[in-house]
């Protein structure tokens, strides 16, 4: 049976995305069977592993709110080795179709996502930088929530409010759901604020911070505009390197050896 990581926090622009493409193709190259749902209506999952927009005849929007199966939208790609479920810009309409729903709203794409996870060792799911009934979909399908964490000044205060949105699904949907773990993102080891929010982090959360922690690297920023993952734009790379061992990680905390 598949684990269904959903990568969160109603922060934007902390490496959600970029953790979320790279994370899925590190662990399809360790030969792991990947399914990457891009759950963003901003779409920037599916154009970060260069998808073209004429290609998608059907969207995570049509699983989600239509009758049409994971099987019948999903891509398969080749670089990386992994099945995407894309995302358009007709899942922004999603939160209001939603919320004329009186019950089992939530568990949308639990219902979707429960038939197919068999077929894979992992499901990453990116969310959308918000709280709405879409997170809340995300929450309550995945296992386990991974959350990113940019080194700056306010990274603590913006996890406060999407760790009560956890502690409410686990109490309403999803009594499941754990914490999978704490990502720290755009570590800068020159700067005094990077390394004082990395201790502050860990002095807090411990053990659910991830050993690996990524850098701020130019080849990580340029990969999306190719359509690639870190892997095909610069496996070389400190990004590369960087996501191998978060993928590593999560391959070894989920009992499976590299």
């Amino acid at each position: 049976m598949g684990k269904i990581i959903a990568v969160a926090n109603q922060k934007g622009g902390v490496g959600k995305t970029t953790t979320a493409i790279n994370l899925a193709a590190g662990l399809s190259y360790f030969n792991q069977k990947v399914l990457l749902v891009d759950f963003d209506p901003q779409g920037n999952t599916t154009q970060g592993v260069g998808t073209p927009r004429e290609s998608i005849k059907f969207s995570v929007y049509n699983v989600l709110m239509e009758n049409h199966s994971v099987k019948e939208v999903a891509l398969k790609l080749v670089h990386p080795p992994l099945t995407l479920i894309p995302a358009t810009i007709d899942l922004a309409g999603a939160d209001l179709e939603m919320a004329d729903y009186k019950v089992g709203r939530e568990r949308l794409l639990k219902n979707k996502l429960d038939v197919i996870k068999h077929e894979y060792d992992y499901i990453i799911i990116d969310c959308p930088p918000s709280l709405g009934l879409l997170n809340t979909n995300a929450l309550t399908a995945a296992d386990s929530v991974l959350i990113p964490v940019q080194c700056e000044y306010y990274a603590l205060e913006g996890l406060t409010q999407l760790l009560s949105t956890i502690r409410l699904v686990q109490r309403l949907f999803n009594d499941k759901l754990i914490i999978e773990g704490l990502l720290l993102t755009m570590f800068d080891a020159r700067t005094k604020l990077s390394v004082e929010v990395q201790q502050e982090v860990r002095k807090y959360f411990k053990e659910r911070v991830y050993r690996s922690f990524i850098p701020r690297n130019i080849k990580l920023s340029e990969a999306p505009s190719r359509g690639q993952s870190i892997f095909e734009y610069d496996v070389r790379s400190e990004g590369a390197k960087a996501y191998a061992a978060l993928a590593k990680e999560v391959l070894a905390a989920n009992t499976k050896e590299v």
